[in-house]
């Protein structure tokens, strides 16, 4: 079997704060980084207990390049660096078995998550799949749904656990954190949550294997409906293929082809990034 892991980085364990995930941050980076390697290696150990026989990483965070490769446990693929067309969803396709995303954290729009955004906190406001509002995950979702691929596992704070069960009822999820405001939670233990972690990955896997997961649910033709924070930012989105302004500050990406959907809505987050000032 094979298993696909995106992973992100404010979901994870004792990241609280923007410089443990912010390169160039020194000693808070190097701690946020090895934290999260932790917690990725977690996954993978509890990938292959449970039957996965091959393992690919996309690093979904900042530069996409936050672990020591020659750590990776499993002798797992690693797909890291920047400008990728598929951007968090780099890498998937009909061939896997099981989708994990691995410390992810809630949208921008949702109930207090720590470091909460939506791909880019200066520019997206909300985002809605079929008018479920959705985060990174529920974005991401139009990726699996397209391959046929089921998320099965899924770590992070109780916010994203919650707003991703829409799209994954079977996934076997592990909290590990609490979040109190968007910038403080209560932690558990690295050692714990990789403990879960590996536990959780291995009945994941176990339930992939079983035929227990069930795919994402979302139903073609969809609708991707974006809010921004200025009428600007709206205008530059319109300027990607399939995205029709609806609002002063929002546009709608829908079709038949959720992998195209996704693609332009990659299209949006990179080309709105100028007009965000990033």
């Amino acid at each position: 079997m094979k298993a696909w892991i995106s992973f992100d980085m404010e979901g994870v364990a004792g990241i609280v704060d923007w410089d443990q995930c912010r390169p160039g941050s020194g000693a808070s980076y190097a701690l946020g980084c090895e934290l999260l390697q932790d917690e990725v290696n977690a996954a993978i150990t509890g990938a292959i207990a449970g039957g996965a026989t091959e393992i690919v990483l996309n690093d979904s965070h900042s530069r996409m390049a936050n672990l020591d490769p020659r750590r990776i446990a499993g002798e797992a693929k690693y797909l890291a660096g920047r400008h990728k067309p598929r951007y968090m969803m780099q890498g998937l396709d009909e061939t896997f078995d099981a989708i994990f995303f691995v410390g992810y954290h809630g949208s921008i729009s949702g109930r207090p998550s720590t470091l909460s955004h939506t791909y880019n906190p200066e520019v997206f406001t909300r985002a809605a799949v079929n008018g479920v509002e959705v985060g990174e995950s529920g974005i991401n979702a139009l990726v699996a749904e397209h391959f046929g691929v089921p998320i099965a596992f899924l770590s992070g704070d109780a916010v994203v656990q919650e707003e991703t069960r829409p799209f994954a009822p079977d996934a076997v999820t592990v909290t590990t954190k609490e979040s109190i405001t968007r910038f403080s939670a209560l932690n558990l233990h690295p050692a714990e949550s990789c403990r879960l972690i590996e536990a959780g990955a291995k009945q994941a896997m176990e339930a992939v294997a079983a035929g227990r997961v069930a795919g994402t649910g979302i139903t073609a033709p969809a609708t991707l409906d974006l809010e921004f924070q200025t009428g600007d930012m709206a205008e530059v989105a319109t300027w990607a293929r399939g995205a029709v302004r609806t609002a002063e500050r929002a546009v709608r990406i829908q079709g038949d082809d959720l992998l195209s959907m996704f693609e332009s809505f990659v299209a949006v987050n990179y080309i709105t990034r100028q007009a965000g000032g990033r």
